[in-house]
């Protein structure tokens, strides 16, 4: 079957609106907290939901230092993706701005609630249908993902007692 040009042209067409419309819907929202610089509420959301999933049994059991945890990773993502250059900074808000719409959450996540609802197997089972998608733009955010979130708990003090890590070694 051949396409008319017509028909191209409407479907060019269309997709540029489509596309238009989603960047307008997307675009980044201001909502950092105090100590954030590149994610907004929502970003910080996502990520509190899916670090559980992607650490396991590395982060603290105790709740509260749980929590700190926690905290510590999200602001260490933030520092790491405010040193990207501009354009994978742009990149990854869209990501973070895309996983927040309920819509693509329902798709994706198959989930209805909202990040701060979602347990730790829905996120890892959201992860992992990521990781072995079939489309390189999913499996390109997942390493996105993994990688900004290991980066970020291994750079953290918390984490080095785990893995036998005295620290950086004292100059003087």
């Amino acid at each position: 079957m051949s396409v008319s040009r017509r028909r191209f042209l409407v479907a060019g067409v269309g997709g540029a609106t489509a596309l238009a419309a989603a960047g307008w819907l997307l675009w980044p929202a201001p909502g950092h907290a105090p100590g954030r610089v590149a994610l907004d509420d929502d970003g910080a959301a996502v990520l509190a939901a899916l670090v559980p999933a992607l650490l396991d049994t590395a982060l603290p059991m105790q709740p509260d230092l749980r929590t700190a945890a926690l905290d510590d990773i999200v602001i260490g993502v933030d520092r790491a993706i405010a040193g990207l250059p501009p354009y994978a900074q742009g990149e990854l808000a869209q990501l973070f701005s895309l996983l927040s719409l309920w819509p693509v959450r329902v798709a994706l996540v198959h989930s209805t609630r909202p990040w701060n609802g979602i347990d730790a197997q829905s996120a890892a089972r959201f992860l992992e249908r990521l990781r072995t998608s079939r489309s390189m733009l999913l499996r390109s955010a997942y390493d996105a993902l993994h990688q900004l979130v290991f980066a970020a708990w291994y750079a953290s003090p918390r984490s080095w007692t785990s893995i036998g890590y005295g620290g950086p070694p004292r100059l003087w």
